[in-house]
Parts: C-alpha cells; structure tokens; sequence
C-alpha cells in the first residue's frame, strides 16, 4: 500500500458518542466522534477504523504513533499525500450520518 509517503494528522478522540465518524476537519486536524468507549483500546481500535474508512485505505495504513491513552492523537496515514487526505477527511467530515 505504502508508496514512501507518510502523512502525520492530529487527532482529538470522542468516546461514547452516539455515532462513529469525522465530526470535523479542518486541514489535518480533525474531530472524531467514537462509540466505543475508552476501555481496552476499544475507542482506539474504532478510531483507527473510522479513519482508514473516511480515507479509504486499510486499517494497516493507519497507526496512533502517540496519545495512545489521551482524547489528543498523533496518527500516521501511509500511502497518501498530504493534499488527498485533507481532501479526503474534509469529505468525510461533510457527511451526514
């Protein structure tokens, strides 16, 4: 999947909300909301499903490299340039669920 490219975004982490999604963006800063709660790495596991779904990769492509225990992330994205994925999370983020 990786072409060499890696994009670092910010992430702030919404546990137990009613719905899983990119609630905003803004560039690559975003809001998630999670359902999971933070229990077990539940809400992380989630978080790295909504993302690698809103940017349409595998969740292989996508890793928490810090923040692991805290609302505020650092997560990787692989295989994409930085354009596409502020793109692709501003699109996500325009949807409505």
């Amino acid at each position: 999947m990786s072409n060499g490219s890696r994009v670092r975004i910010t992430v702030r982490a919404k546990p137990r909300a009613k719905t899983s999604r990119v609630a905003r963006a803004d560039g690559l800063t975003v809001d998630v909301s999670v359902a999971a709660p933070p229990v077990d790495g539940a809400a992380n596991e989630e978080l790295v499903s909504v993302l690698a779904d809103a940017l349409s990769v595998p969740k292989r492509a996508v890793s928490i490299s810090l923040g692991g225990g805290s609302k505020n992330k650092v997560v990787d994205v692989e295989g994409l340039d930085e354009g596409e994925v502020i793109r692709r999370l501003a699109h996500a983020s325009s949807k409505k669920r």
